[in-house]
């Protein structure tokens, strides 16, 4: 199974997804309780534009247990495509956990902010981003003013 899995990630990153996802439709059904094979199609099916084919196998993914790369990559993933769907609470809840089970991959804030903006709520999403510019960039003029943009994140509306 690893050398056929790879074999369609492979695919996949070459630009031959259709591909991928036929050989990986063919794993769920010899190895319908491998997540990562799930996993996998998903991102396949996403890669190809084909977003609410891709919910059910990120899903069933995570119900049969990731770790790691593959846990953050499938929340992150999933919290996308129900962003892009339209189905904001189960983003925003989506990548809310993943925030709280992968708190070192920072793509999780942004686009939890993007899903909190679509719900209308512009104070938090602008505070996540804020944060996650202070704590990730390496911008020198970011770096200096650090501890203000900080400070100011969830102050945005106070006046002095």
């Amino acid at each position: 199974m690893e050398n056929d899995l790879a074999d369609a990630i492979q695919l996949r990153s070459n630009g031959q997804a259709e591909e991928a996802r036929h050989r990986l439709l063919a794993l769920i059904a010899t190895y319908p309780d491998e997540a990562r094979v799930h996993f996998q199609a998903a991102w396949t099916h996403d890669v190809l534009g084909l977003e609410r084919e891709a919910v059910p196998f990120y899903e069933r993914a995570l119900d049969l247990g990731l770790h790691g790369e593959d846990l953050a990559g499938a929340l992150l993933g999933l919290g996308s495509t129900y962003r892009t769907l339209g189905e904001y609470q189960r983003s925003i809840a989506c990548l809310r956990r993943g925030v709280e089970e992968c708190p070192d991959k920072w793509a999780m804030e942004v686009f939890l902010a993007m899903a909190l903006y679509n719900v209308g709520d512009h104070r938090e999403a602008i505070e996540r981003l804020l944060r996650t510019i202070a704590d990730t960039s390496e911008d020198v003029s970011i770096r200096g003013y650090n501890r203000a943009i900080t400070f100011y994140a969830d102050k945005l509306d106070e006046t002095w």
